[in-house]
């Protein structure tokens, strides 16, 4: 992939995008952990915090992008976006009340960091996928869409919250990049270059076996916490 070329920017576009698609509990994470500070000192607590994580982001996923040149790692780094993409649509949210706010500066920044290294490895797997094993991708993407996160990251919640479509989007865009990333693989790739037409089913059948699994999990769940509802009424 060229640099800067239509290729690079779609591929851009896409890494940011499934970063922010996945990024709504790091945003409740920051919010939680610095809930309880004044407020002229929540900005310097998210600032900090916020660069940290995106420090330790980035090496995590340079980490992993090396890891998917492992042989066979690439098709195991698929199968775990596959399930990713699949408990996007499946989970309902969780209320994160196990963080606890920071009392001081450093106590919330050191919870904003733990918290989300903790909770990132789907963002790493996904934006190592996307990024197609390009590390400028991983770094320009990684740097345009935290600040995204940090400031945006409540209207970007109700956007997804308002219109629950964007969410199948993004599980769709991380089945394709799934599958995309399993024909990838050194051992399976001859076999696809070989049968495009296999290679563009298997893509096919990936996607909508996630959206079809996830939209069953998340009707299932929605009508049981609605007869809960009832049940306590």
């Amino acid at each position: 992939m060229e640099l800067f070329s239509p290729a690079f920017w779609l591929a851009l576009l896409n890494v940011v995008f499934i970063d922010l698609i996945l990024a709504g509990d790091n945003a409740i994470v920051i919010g939680l952990a610095a809930r309880n500070l004044h407020p002229s000192v929540q900005k310097k607590a998210i600032l900090y915090g916020t660069g940290g994580a995106l420090l330790i982001r980035i090496v995590a996923t340079v980490v992993v992008l090396w890891l998917l040149k492992v042989p066979w790692l690439l098709l195991v780094g698929g199968l775990l976006l596959i399930w990713i993409a699949y408990k996007l649509l499946a989970d309902q949210g969780d209320e994160h009340t196990d963080i606890q706010a920071g009392t001081s500066l450093w106590t919330a920044v050191r919870t904003i960091i733990i918290a989300d290294a903790a909770m990132g490895l789907d963002n790493v797997i996904a934006v190592a996928g996307a990024a197609q094993q390009h590390l400028v991708l991983v770094i320009l993407g990684l740097l345009i869409s935290v600040p995204i996160i940090v400031w945006g990251s409540t209207l970007f919640i109700k956007l997804i919250n308002r219109f629950p479509w964007i969410i199948y989007v993004g599980a769709i865009v991380l089945g394709y990049t799934a599958s995309n990333m399993i024909t990838e693989e050194k051992r399976l790739m001859p076999f696809f270059t070989e049968h495009p037409a296999l290679r563009i089913l298997f893509i096919i059948v990936v996607i909508v076996g996630v959206v079809i699994a996830g939209y069953r999990k998340r009707s299932a769940s929605s009508k049981a916490q609605g007869e809960r509802q009832r049940s306590y009424s």
